[in-house]
């Protein structure tokens, strides 16, 4: 229950923060977007005290490291595979384009209102 509480309490720094945003329209912009990400660290250290937020947190650590254990492709495998994947999609669209005109030209030649 008092986990509930804490991430209910985070979600209104959130709301509060988002209300200041526009509360202050009169303010400099930087001032507006302070208020959000006031309203953002508010509830993020307000979050770290659940059992939920310990769990998403130690997630997000784990999400690193094994971001760095993939293997990246190189700058050449990287273009290679974009010429691929470009060159397929333009071939499909002739392909579809072919396909497409005649159609039309079947469906108009059996309505009769061929040119």
């Amino acid at each position: 229950m008092a986990d509930n509480i804490k991430l209910l309490a985070a979600g209104l720094l959130i709301a509060a923060g988002i209300a200041g945003f526009y509360l202050l329209a009169d303010m400099p912009t930087v001032v507006r977007v302070l208020s959000v990400l006031a309203g953002l660290a508010a509830a993020t250290g307000a979050a770290w005290f659940t059992e939920p937020g310990q769990r998403f947190f130690v997630f997000s650590r784990e999400s690193v490291v094994e971001a760095r254990k993939v293997v990246w492709p190189t700058r050449k495998e990287t273009l290679q595979m974009t010429g691929v994947v470009i060159l397929f999609a333009v071939v499909m669209a002739l392909f579809l384009w072919i396909v497409d005109g005649s159609l039309t030209w079947l469906v108009q030649l059996l309505m009769g209102r061929s040119e």
